[in-house]
């Protein structure tokens, strides 16, 4: 779902994680918890409280392997999250509520190239994407994971040959992609990151630019471990997909031409938010102790961060958690707007792989502060798989009580 990885060392083996790595160590004071009790669905797109039949863990899928035994941490969960860029991997181990990352792997495959101009899935994009997988199924053997959810997002969802694509990776990587719907795509998105957002009341915003589309939830936070969703939307408008629809003439265009081509941008991101905007008036309104909360998880967000903070490298522990003044993250939106494309390659955190995308992921970025106009904005490199790692070992965890309750209930 994220957009684009920030630059990672070894990417086609470690991704954007050092491994093995404890959420408790990564610099956060509010690790990442698992609570046995169901978190929250997202609803449809309208006002409202999710319905309580809505909140399930998401289903598990086994691997192989023996029958496991959940109650012990030693068991392996692992979560796949195919989107319209990347192919990300997560294999982890429950740590009391907690959970340690044993493996994790992050490669850019671009299945959705070319997906805004023919609507399918080129033979040539499918072919990266299998071949990652491919990498991802060897790395399920050989940490014997038994419990694990794949996932595909918006490139599938449009696809005219998604179901195509989804049975040949069946079929050559053993592994069973679901294609979950924006509303599941959202869901999962607040569960891995929601523990980073700002204490506060209110309302508060968690966003995620992905490649080929962007979700905004909006949620209220309160004593549960897991946010309430109020309302939610998800547009067709990723840095893919808007950089698709908005050549930039293989970047030859000057400056003014550049500048122009962003406010395009911005207006075709602003326009597909707007009955979305509308829905938010009354929450915007609403007099409250605090400003408004907006925490984003995407590679758009993280990158600027790394620029904010001048790295030379992308450094996950300095960025994931960090909460950056909006002016500055509009300010580096901006100027980048207005860079040629071998400007931007030259700059740290951004390279050749991202020169090409970050400017759809700012104009996108851009428009969202204008919808919520928080004074700060809170980073997360965490998301998807992060979530579903947390709802398979609630699910688990659940299951445990309930058998456990079962076996109480014979012995009476």
């Amino acid at each position: 779902m994220a957009d684009f990885d920030p630059p990672a060392t070894q990417e086609e083996d470690r991704g954007r994680h050092d491994l093995p790595q404890d959420p408790q160590s990564d610099g956060q004071s509010d690790p990442p918890s698992v609570k046995a009790a169901p978190d929250n669905k997202a609803k449809s797109k309208r006002p409202g409280n999710a319905r309580d039949e809505d909140l399930r863990p998401a289903p598990a899928i086994r691997t192989g392997g023996p029958a496991p035994n959940l109650g012990q941490s030693r068991q392996a969960y692992a979560a796949i999250d195919l989107g319209t860029n990347n192919c990300r991997l997560l294999i982890a181990r429950p740590s009391g509520e907690n959970f340690v990352v044993i493996d994790a792997f992050s490669r850019v495959v671009r299945l959705g190239e070319g997906l805004a101009q023919t609507g399918r899935l080129s033979d040539e994009a499918m072919d990266r994407a299998v071949a990652a997988l491919k990498v991802c199924a060897d790395k399920l053997r050989r940490r014997n994971v038994h419990l694990a959810r794949s996932v595909a997002t918006e490139a599938c969802r449009r696809a005219s040959n998604g179901e195509a694509f989804i049975e040949r990776v069946r079929t050559e990587t053993g592994i069973a992609l679901d294609v979950i719907s924006a509303q599941e795509e959202a869901r999962l998105a607040v569960l891995g990151c929601h523990v980073l957002l700002e204490q506060g009341e209110g309302p508060a915003m968690i966003f995620d630019i992905g490649g080929g589309s962007t979700e905004l939830v909006l949620i209220e936070t309160g004593e549960g471990a897991v946010p309430r969703i109020l309302d939610w939307q998800s547009v067709p408008w990723g840095v893919v997909s808007l950089t698709e629809s908005f050549a930039d003439g293989a970047g030859s265009l000057d400056r003014v031409q550049r500048l122009d081509r962003y406010r395009r941008m911005r207006r075709a991101v602003r326009d597909s938010f707007a009955d979305f905007s509308e829905r938010l008036d009354p929450f915007r309104d609403m007099p409250a102790r605090d400003p408004p909360r907006l925490l984003g998880t995407s590679g758009t967000v993280t990158t600027l961060a790394s620029l904010h903070l001048g790295l030379p490298q992308y450094d996950r522990r300095a960025v994931d958690g960090l909460i950056v003044p909006a002016t500055a993250m509009r300010d580096i939106a901006r100027d980048l707007s207005s860079l040629d494309r071998a400007g931007r390659q030259e700059l740290p955190c951004i390279g050749r792989d991202r020169a090409e995308l970050v400017v759809a992921g700012c104009a996108i970025l851009e428009t969202i502060l204008d919808l919520w106009p928080a004074e700060k904005l809170g980073v997360a490199d965490r998301g998807i798989r992060e979530g579903i790692l947390r709802s398979l070992m609630a699910g688990a965890r659940l299951g445990d009580a309930n058998r456990a309750l079962a076996r109480r209930e014979r012995a009476l």
